[in-house]
């Protein structure tokens, strides 16, 4: 099998390396996957959480050049997912104390920058929850809108009659996609959280 350094690791995460992705996968899914199953989650679970921690390394590797230093690369990552898991049995209500800590991880490497990319996470993952929940028409006008289109071009592509109907649409699209992420549990956590 094809090993990679924990230099090459990183880089391969930054260009998006699908070698180096299957690599990690192959090489450490297994153990966060046991940790999470011993401590009341599943295998959707374990997934999510592996999943979050890579895009949670690549985006700290894309805002403040990741250094592991002493550190292996390994223990980073169990220790990302360990504190992931450890807030998702917190909003689930679970315990921390009986936790079964199969990982070895290492706290000192959860600073300030590692728990604001994870807050943006949890923003995004509900953001990308409720817009998913609308209409096609008002996920395609919200996409144009988000990507700079005019709203002239909006208009053309959609159909509509003029660029203004365009505007009141984007605008109806986007109160209804705030006020649905505003009435989630999840928001007030993260408001909370944010306090």
């Amino acid at each position: 099998m094809v090993s990679f350094s924990d230099e090459q690791i990183l880089k391969g995460i930054l260009k998006n390396d699908s070698l180096v992705l299957q690599f990690i996968y192959k090489e450490y899914y297994y153990n966060i996957s046991n940790f999470v199953r011993k401590n009341k989650g599943d295998e959707d679970d374990a997934n999510d959480i592996f999943q979050e921690a890579i895009i949670i390394i690549y985006r700290k590797l894309k805002e403040s050049h990741l250094v592991l230093n002493d550190l292996k690369f390994a223990s980073y990552l169990f220790s990302i997912c360990r504190l992931l898991w450890l807030k998702q049995l917190e909003k689930r209500k679970i315990e921390r104390q009986k936790i079964n800590d199969t990982l070895p991880f290492r706290d000192d490497i959860y600073d300030a920058s590692l728990f604001e990319i994870i807050e943006k996470n949890e923003r995004y993952g509900l953001f990308q929850k409720h817009f998913k929940e609308l209409g096609p028409d008002c996920q395609k006008i919200l996409q144009l809108f988000f990507e700079k289109v005019s709203f002239k071009v909006i208009a053309q592509i959609m159909g509509f009659k003029s660029e203004i109907y365009a505007k009141k649409r984007k605008y109806k699209c986007k109160e209804l996609l705030i006020e649905r992420i505003k009435l989630d549990p999840e928001y007030r956590k993260i408001l909370q959280n944010d306090g």
